[in-house]
């Protein structure tokens, strides 16, 4: 049985139910009750109430291609979104968050004392976000490194913008500025921008810095 953050759990041998709030090892995991207190319990002696709703990765091919004029192509506003879980503050969820036109194609992997796992993979759909990963925030300053790339594609007459490649460890100071509204998670959290444009190399502004 296959046991995530966030997953709603009850005690096989005694009357205790709760969340998941963290991942112990291969075998244990932490369950928080409903007093706020977090029991480390064998993994084999839960059993799941109801869990995440898996997330469809099929890719369609065979669609229709609708027309869409340029000014309402959306081609900016690709982000890592962060919130927590709705039942349990410990626990954080990550969330590619596509406020684009184009379809992602999405690779996303961690990365700890050189030991890789490949965590999601699959199309985040235009004007649409998929949870990608989750972790226990009180963990913040061991989260493995992010290795994430993704690609740009639309079946429209629009150029595809280079890939995205964001290779980083979060700390807790990324996280030091306040909340703000994520309309497509319906809730607040922390935005990381991963797609935007590098600024451009004023000449006058650099000279003026030499002088």
């Amino acid at each position: 049985m296959q046991i995530n953050l966030g997953d709603f759990v009850r005690f096989v041998d005694e009357n205790i139910e709760g969340y998941v709030t963290r991942i112990i090892d291969k075998d244990t995991i932490g369950v928080t009750d409903a007093n706020d207190f977090e029991i480390p319990v064998l993994a084999s002696k839960v059993t799941l109430v109801h869990g995440t709703i898996p997330s469809d990765n099929t890719v369609v091919s065979n669609r229709s291609t609708p027309v869409v004029a340029a000014a309402e192509f959306i081609k900016d506003g690709v982000f890592l979104g962060l919130v927590s879980d709705q039942h349990s503050n410990s626990v954080a969820h990550f969330h590619m968050v596509n406020n684009t036109s184009y379809d992602l194609l999405v690779a996303f992997s961690t990365e700890k004392n050189d030991h890789f796992k490949g965590e999601f993979a699959g199309v985040v759909a235009g004007n649409s976000t998929k949870r990608i990963y989750s972790a226990n925030m009180s963990d913040i300053q061991i989260w493995p490194k992010f290795r994430l790339e993704a690609l740009f594609h639309t079946p429209l007459s629009f150029e595809p913008k280079p890939a995205i490649i964001f290779h980083q460890q979060l700390k807790g100071k990324d996280l030091s500025v306040a909340k703000q509204d994520i309309p497509l998670l319906k809730a607040k959290g922390w935005l990381i921008e991963l797609d935007q444009k590098e600024a451009a190399l004023n000449l006058d502004q650099l000279k003026a810095r030499f002088k």
